[in-house]
This record gives structure tokens, sequence and C-alpha cells, in this order.
């Protein structure tokens, strides 16, 4: 082992008089490794990015407001652990049995221990005007013990002591004009209660930013919440002497079922939504950084390639003077230990400012509260310069082999020629996966549901691999075909062009090789998006029959009282309320199981076509009452579901229940893969409450009438709205948006920095050419006619890499939309792909362009005598 590290150190540390020899190589080529600096810095800005995230949500979040005054706060198991180091959140709130705070309060070092209750209540004032938090946060009822948490204490009036009594926050009393003495109605769910305003709470010295606080008596939080024999967590102060991760300990060993809090983890559980993003801002970060240092390794590798082929002449002179492989190798080594260091250093600053941005736009897709803390300590940094520097080193060493492997005489005769053959691992490895790309497109014919289309968009990573392994060949190809068609033969210009390809399609290959798969990255992104939102729109709008959509306007629900007041309107034919939460459907999966998260909605069965038409492929969804389940096409192939067989669930709480499948549909994508009688879903949401209903007038009756009617019958519910088919896509817990936002933005930093190597490549293949330009100018060609030639050789690497980049696409594309939709025909938007070939027109013409004006700024006579 002791040796394993030691050369692992090795690796990627030289030793002084290699650094030495690699120092004097750069100074006397800095243009040469300016293109491998670029890259590590770029590389590095990403990886420091990933890591602030990272860190940030394992040891960050947001401060305990009405929890401040606790040691501990206990809570049950908010999530699924699918392993020791991978876990799914539950959707709603899971509870405890209200006598664990009897049992927490007699272990030893507790001083005191209260059981909280949370209830989301809506404040509207004698003329109508609601009221919410701060900043748009939401108002939350408590039975007055809970109080002692913050804690907070009485400054005007009296505490709670009837039904009928409230206090209020004292922020919140302000906003609402009220005092003691006052009448408010407080709203839970639809339904309206008029309270007298008793006092006025002063909050714990740090206020509330993100709620607003009213305590009613216990007895009445715990009926407003619909569970009078649970609580939502236990609040627990120490005894003196005894410290929060002592205490912590000796709680769970005493009371099993309870998870401990401490320090700002209290705040995961005082806020749901934070916990929530800590858990997704660790996954997905962490996910994305592996994935970039796998590209990191990939673009530096090829840059390293470009450098190295410039630098032939100089590598093969060095073999022919009796430099040794172990040698060249430990020199390439060296000189990417020092441009790796610079270069990851570089683009810290830059990761920084990119973390801070990516942090912006989980915020705007509600996947991270606004008040979430960012935690900047020096573990990205040290991790982003230790995998830069491996990757940098890994990179190197890959180019470095076929250089250091040739002999002295052929080396000397390579050099002057570019290679035409490609090594054959290198040749077989891409052809191979050819096929193996195209089969596991192909693999929804055997293996159904959404596996099929995960499956097949995996593919797009083989193609992307495929088309660098055999890029010289593919392109070599492309210009035997397609090179006479975009450059005239006529002219000195286009024949140039067509020649300088045609020579040096391995150069040509490396530049357009990026640009390829950046087309190929951005194409499935894009359009597998779309063919998604089309489907699922599409769905929905062919499904959605109702006439009416009810939602709530505070985004709390509307309460199964408005099902019945609504049926009873004249010329309602048919009222249909849906509940929403996601579920974990867990199935058998070749050897083992595998758990995945599902959307599922609740709906009652009575005539549901009739407002939601799911497109009942088998079985009957008037069977949706008690422990059933209807599924999607999707869903059912994926777990092997069968009519009459029962899955293994688990619902938004984590209640585990064992449903009977009754029916399978197809349109999923619209309205959810699981479909579950209301009542189930209803019980298990945290406010119990649905999130639309849907409504469907009887033939013949007079419109205005019946939305006259309806109105009036909701008058008593001040916050249920009256809205169109577009208000049950809006209506809480649709979902979707937040992830395909986020998915967005993990794809656009990533094509980024695909962008800055393509750059970054082209560049440095056409600023190397400064002898070459020289050359041409010397024996008579005019600067517009090389600029001419570029501009022809710039036509043909974009429309190589929109070619085989869009080809790479095609199969991945096709195999989704036929696991997602029995459709092969993936819904393309005109407007992305004129995006994307825009992009990429911009990039290759734009690069080309620029580098050529550089390398022709020194005169002829002056370029002509240079070094490479």
């Amino acid at each position: 082992m002791i040796r394993f590290i030691r050369r692992l150190v090795r690796l990627v540390v030289p030793y002084r008089k290699d650094l030495s020899l690699a120092w004097s190589t750069i100074k006397g080529r800095k243009g040469g490794f300016v293109g491998s600096f670029v890259a590590i810095a770029a590389g590095s800005a990403v990886i420091t990015a990933c890591g602030i995230l990272l860190m940030s949500g394992l040891s960050t979040g947001v401060t305990p407001e009405r929890y401040s005054g606790t040691t501990v706060v206990l809570s049950a198991e908010q999530s699924y652990w699918l392993d020791e180091s991978s876990e799914v959140r539950y959707s709603e709130r899971v509870t405890l049995p209200a006598d664990k705070v009897a049992a927490v309060a007699a272990v030893p070092g507790v001083q005191s221990a209260v059981g909280d209750i949370d209830v989301q209540v809506s404040v509207v004032t004698q003329d109508g005007h609601t009221v919410g938090g701060p900043d748009g946060f939401p108002v939350f009822g408590h039975g007055w013990s809970g109080a002692a948490l913050g804690p907070f204490t009485v400054g005007t009036g009296k505490a709670p002591s009837a039904a009928d009594e409230v206090v209020l926050d004292a922020d919140l009393a302000a906003r609402a004009h009220l005092s003691p003495g006052a009448t408010v109605r407080l709203v839970v769910g639809s339904i309206a209660s008029s309270y007298r305003v008793v006092g006025i709470a002063e909050p714990p010295a740090g206020g509330l930013a993100r709620q607003s606080a009213v305590f009613l008596t216990d007895e009445q939080a715990r009926k407003l919440s619909g569970r009078p024999d649970r609580v939502d967590a236990i609040g627990v102060s120490a005894a003196s002497g005894v410290g929060a991760g002592e205490l912590a300990k000796r709680i769970t060993a005493a009371v099993p079922g309870l998870v401990a809090h401490t320090g700002a983890e209290r705040g995961d559980v005082e806020f749901l939504d934070v916990g929530d993003a800590r858990s997704l801002v660790v996954e997905s970060s962490a996910s994305f950084g592996g994935t970039m240092v796998l590209i990191v390794v990939f673009v530096v590798a090829s840059t390293l390639a470009l450098s190295v082929q410039q630098r032939r002449r100089e590598l093969a002179l060095l073999r022919a003077i009796g430099a040794t492989p172990k040698q060249i190798h430990w020199m390439i080594g060296a000189e990417m230990t020092l441009v790796s260091l610079a270069g990851a250093v570089v683009g810290m600053i830059p990761g920084i400012v990119l973390a801070f941005g990516m942090r912006e736009v989980f915020i705007l897709a509600d996947a991270m509260p606004p008040d979430f803390r960012m935690e900047i300590g020096w573990v990205p940094f040290l991790a982003s310069l230790v995998l830069c520097m491996v990757s940098a080193r890994l990179g190197g060493w890959m180019v470095a082999r076929r250089v250091a492997k040739v002999s002295p005489v052929e080396a000397l005769g390579d050099a002057a020629i570019e290679p035409k053959k490609l090594g054959w691992v290198r040749l077989a490895i891409g052809v191979l996966l050819i096929p193996l790309g195209l089969l596991l497109t192909l693999n929804n014919v055997a293996v159904s549901g959404d596996s099929a289309a995960d499956t097949a968009a995996s593919a797009v990573l083989l193609f992307v691999v495929s088309v660098g392994c055999i890029g010289p060949l593919l392109f070599r190809g492309a210009i035997a075909v397609f090179g006479k068609r975009l450059n005239r033969q006529s002219t000195a210009h286009g024949f140039l062009a067509q020649a300088n390809a045609r020579a040096n399609s391995r150069r040509l290959s490396t530049a357009a090789t990026p640009l390829a798969m950046g087309v190929t990255l951005a194409a499935v992104q894009v359009f597998g998006a779309s063919t998604t939102i089309a489907a699922s729109q599409e769905q929905m709008e062919a499904g959605l029959r109702a006439d009416h959509v009810l939602t709530a306007s505070s985004g709390a629900g509307v309460s199964p009282e408005v099902v019945d007041a609504v049926r009873g309107v004249p010329g309602v034919s048919v009222v249909t309320p849906v509940a929403r939460m996601q579920v974990l459907l867990t199935f058998p999966s070749e050897d083992s199981t595998a758990t995945k998260v599902y959307a599922a909605q609740g709906v009652t069965p009575d005539r549901l076509s009739d407002t939601m038409d799911l497109q009942t492929i088998d079985g009957d969804t008037a069977q949706l009452q008690g422990e059933t389940v209807a599924l999607s096409r999707v869903v059912a192939e994926t777990v092997k579901a069968k009519i009459g067989k029962t899955v293994d669930l688990r619902l938004g709480d984590g209640t585990v229940v064992k449903p009977k499948v009754v029916a399978t549909y197809e349109r999923g994508l619209g309205f959810g893969d699981v479909t579950l009688p209301n009542d189930l879903v209803v019980a298990h949401t945290t406010a119990r409450v649905d999130a639309a209903v849907l409504v469907k007038a009887a033939d013949g009756t007079d419109k205005k009438a019946f939305d006259g009617a309806l109105r009036s019958a909701l008058d008593r519910y001040p916050t249920v709205k009256v809205g169109d088919q577009d208000a049950f896509q809006s209506a809480p817990g649709s979902g979707g948006s937040g992830d395909w936002a986020l998915n967005l933005l993990f794809q656009t930093v990533l094509l980024g920095y695909i962008a800055i190597a393509v750059v970054n490549t082209l560049v440095m293949s056409t600023a190397a050419r400064v002898r070459e330009f020289a050359m041409l100018q010397l024996i008579g060609a005019k600067p517009d006619q090389i600029r001419s030639m570029m501009n022809g050789e710039a036509r043909i690497v974009t429309f190589s890499a929109l070619l085989f980049g869009l080809l790479a696409t095609a199969p991945p594309l096709i195999g989704m939309s036929e696991g997602l939709t029995k459709s092969p025909v993936p819904s393309v938007s005109v407007l992305g792909l004129v995006v994307i070939v825009a992009i990429t027109v911009a990039l290759s013409w734009g690069s080309i362009a620029m580098a050529t004006r550089f390398a022709m700024r020194p005169a002829p006579v002056d370029a002509i005598g240079g070094r490479e």
C-alpha cells in the first residue's frame, strides 16, 4: 500500500529536475500551452462551483427560528434510504406519535420536551384582505405550548385559553393592523373560522424571516391539524451541564424511532423545504461534479493531443538524440503538473461566481429557498486543485504514450507528415461502440417502460465517445463526399481548403470532435425535453374534460368540504377532487430490488372519464376504492405489474401500502404515473387537502347561470378560486418544471464548458499555422485568399460537426420517444434546431476567423523564419 501511494504521488508530483526542464519548455512555448491552461482553468471553475454547492448542502442550510430556543429537535425519519449513502426525501411531513413526548421527557438530561404542531393557515381581516407571511412565506398555526420553543413571550394581552382565541406574532399583527380585542378569520385549507385576538407574541431574538406564527390552544391546534394523536416534531431543552450531542445520543438510544437534530440541522425539521433542498443540492452537485471530472479529462486530453501533435518535430528530435520513452513521459507529465497547477488556481475565483450563479437558478426553479446559505471553505478548492492536476496528468500520460513508444528513426519520419492510421485499440473501441449504442437504443423492443427510455437516452454517450475515437476516419469520409460540394474547386482558395482538410484530417477531427459532442449533447437535451413536454401537454389537453378547475389562491389546497358544497350546485354533473403527492414504488429488478419516485394523484372513481380521461388500456378505473391503484403503461411495464396483482408503495409520508392494480392507462405524462383513491392520498398528505377540484356541468346547462351559481356557492370559502384548464397544470404538486430547470442548468454549464473547449481547440489548431500562412503569402497568395481558404475549412468543420452530431442524436431520441410515447418520432423544436445550428456556426466560424487574423499579423518574411 505504501509503495502504491508513493507511486501515485510521483504520478502527480515530478522530481525537481523534471519541473525545471518543463518550466524551460513552457517559457519557450507559451502559446502552445495556453490551450491546456484555458481548458484546465474552465474545468477548475466548474468543479469548484460543484464543490461549494456540495459543501453547502452538507454543512449549511437555514437558521432555525421557532426552534431557536431548543437544544435538540426530534423528528421522524423524513427520508427513505436506498442504501447507506443514497436517500430519497418523502414529499410529505412524516409525523410522530404524541405519546413519544412523555417518553422523551423521561430521558435523563432532558429539562423539558414539547410536541409541536404546524397547521398552515391564511389570515383574513374583517375587510376581506388576506395577510401572508413576510416576503410571501406562509403563516402557520401552533399550540400555545409550542411558544416555549422560540421562546415566544406575550408582549400585549394574554395567552389563548378558549377554542376561539388566538395570539399573533408582533410582525403579523402589525401588517394586518390587528390588536387585542379584534376579530380575525383564520382559513385552514378552505374552511374559515372567526377568532378573537387576545394577545401579541414577541418572537425570539432573531425574529421570523420565513414564516409568521399564530398560536391557538393546544386542543384547538390538534383539532385543526386533523391528527390529534400526532405531533410534527418534539423540541427538547437540555438540563444544565448536558451538551446537545450527548443529549441527542441519550434520547435516540432510549426512545426508538426518532431522528435527532442539533445546530443548523434543526432548521431542516422546522422548514421541510430546507431539508429537501439540502438533499437535492448534495445529490445533484455530486453527480454533476463527477461527470465534469470525466469531461475535463476528455477535453484536456484532446487539447494535449493537439498540442503534442504540433510539437511532433521537437519530440521526434528528442527521441532521435537519445531521450528515452520514460523521459518523454516525465517531461510531458511535469509540463502538465505546472500548467494544471496554475490553471486550477486561476479557475477557482470564477468558480465562486459560478456557484452563486447556480444558486440563483436553484432558487428560481423553487429547488432551494432564497435564504439558503452558501458555505465557502477550503475543501472545494483543494478538491478542485487535486482533481484538475490528476486529470491533466492522466491526460498527459494518455497522449504521451504514442510519442514515447515510437523508435527514434520512425519518430523523425512520422514528424514530417500527419500520421494517417489510427491505433487499433482506438479504432476497435470506436467501431464497437456504434452497434452497442444502437443496441441500447433498440432496447425498448425487449425492455419496456421507463427503463427503455433511460437506456436509449444513455446511448448518446456511447455515440459521442465513438465519434471521438474514430473522428479522423469519419471526417476524412465527410471531406471526400461533401468537400467538393462545400468548396468550389475552380477557385484557388476552394482547392486549398479541400486539399488542406484532406491532408490534415486528424487535425481537423481534433478541432471538430468537441464541436460535434456539443451538438449531440445540446440536441439530446433540447429535443428530449421538447418531446417529453409536448407529449405531457398533448396528453393533458386531450384528457382534461372538466369545465372548471378549483384551486386555492393561497397555495394551501382545497378542503374536502368544498367538494360536497360544489356537488349541490344546480347543473353540476361530475365533481372530481384531485390530490397529489410523490410515491416510492419498489419492484424486483434482476437479482435485487429497485425503488423509483413517481408522481401520484388521488381521484374519486365516479364517472372519472367525464372530467379526466386517462385513456384506460386494461382494467377499470371505476374500481379505485380502498387499497387499489391504477398505473400508467410506462410504469406497469417497468415494474411488470399485472391487473389483479399488488405492488409495493410508500406514500408521501412514508406509509407502506400494497394496493392491488385495477387498471393501466396511457396518459401518465399528463396526469401522473400512479393514480390512487382520493381518500387514501388525502389522508397521507401534510395538510389533508386536495390540490384541485374538477367540475363538469351537465349537458344543456346555461353556462352563465352555472358560473354564477358556482361562484355563489364558493363565497364562504375565501381562498378558493375558479379557473380554467390551465389552472390544473399550475395547481400545487404538479411539479416537473423545477426538475427540468435544474437539468437545463447543468446542461448549460456543461455545454458552456464544451463551447470553451471548442473555441480553445479551434484557435489552437488555426493559430499554429503561422508559417503555413506566411509561406502562402510569399508565393503569391493574398490575405483575402487565405481568409477565404480558412472560411472553406470552417464550412467543412461546421458541416461535419453538425452532420455527425445530429446523426449521433437521432437513435437516442427515437428510442426515448418510443419508450415514452410509443411513437418513434420525437418532437423536434424548430427554434431549438435553429439555435443549435446558429451557435455551432458562430463558434466554428468565429474562432477560426479570429485565430486566422491573429496568425497573419506577423510579416510573412519574419514569420517564415520563426519557430513552430
